[in-house]
């Protein structure tokens, strides 16, 4: 009894701090009578712990309610940010689908313009090799796209099919160093050729006597004399023109029309235009 008398002695002086009150209240508040000492002295010490207790309680209470709303607002962030990156996703879709309408557009403006009907394709993959410079489009035999074919954009020349199976084709582009073509400078109907220079960004320009008017910034076109390409079609921009002390040609490289890097959809011209690819040169697969 002792034991359990001093183990829990702390406890039990709480429990009789705050019984007391109670019990003195039952016993004589009806009558009304007065505390005494014995009455205001427990009431003075039972106060603190009282207040401390009900602090404690309402604490606890603000606590959890804090903590409950706390998560409810973690919760509602996590579904605004959701939402929100889902916005952002579409926004970007809708911006493809625009760009996506902007390029065939173009295309159907420049098909519109065309005697013959262009068959319009979407690059599907890229040869990454410098011995053979190449894209491959979703169009095919099955869609009447021959080898020899001339494949071009709204901006200018892409290049020649010379591969062509039943739903795919490769197009050899103008960079490759097989790829050889009549061009003809704008401004002066100077023929000239032009050659891949095989680093996918430039192209040669060969057979310029050094007596001929080439400056730089012409634009060169397709002579259309080669039986690849149709007569017209923008090569590119000529750049440093230089005429050596000896020789009989000039040497110059060719600013293309098309950036072979971000072509998306080309327009194969029909095959009554197109050779075989040999015309491009040895070496094509």
């Amino acid at each position: 009894m002792f034991n359990f008398l001093k183990r829990y002695r702390e406890l039990l002086i709480v429990a009789a701090l705050l019984l007391w009150p109670l019990i003195s209240f039952l016993t004589t508040g009806h009558r009304g009578r007065e505390p005494n000492f014995i009455d205001r002295t427990f009431l003075f010490a039972s106060t603190p712990v009282q207040s401390l207790l009900t602090w404690s309680i309402d604490g606890v209470g603000d606590a959890v309610s804090g903590y409950v709303a706390l998560r409810g607002s973690h919760e509602e962030a996590l579904e605004c940010r959701n939402a929100l990156s889902l916005s952002q996703a579409e926004l970007n879709s809708l911006k493809e689908m625009e760009a996506e309408n902007q390029r065939l557009k173009a295309m159907l403006a420049y098909s519109e313009e065309s005697v013959d009907q262009e068959v319009v394709a979407r690059v599907i993959g890229i040869n990454p090799s410098p011995q053979f410079l190449s894209i491959r489009i979703n169009r095919g035999e099955d869609d009447g796209v021959r080898v020899g074919m001339p494949v071009v954009t709204p901006d200018g020349a892409v290049g020649q099919v010379v591969r062509s199976v039943g739903t795919s084709a490769d197009v050899m582009l103008l960079t490759d160093p097989n790829s050889h073509v009549g061009g003809l400078v704008q401004r002066t109907r100077v023929r000239a050729t032009v050659k891949g220079e095989g680093d996918g960004r430039r192209l040669g320009v060969d057979l310029v006597r050094r007596e001929d008017d080439a400056r730089d910034g012409d634009v060169l076109v397709t002579a259309g004399s080669d039986g690849i390409f149709p007569r017209g079609v923008r090569l590119g921009v000529l750049r440093t023109p230089e005429r050596p002390p000896v020789g009989m040609f000039m040497h110059a490289m060719l600013e293309p029309a098309v950036d072979f890097s971000r072509v998306e959809e080309v327009l194969v011209i029909p095959v009554t235009m197109g050779i075989p690819s040999a015309a491009m040169g040895k070496g094509t697969p």
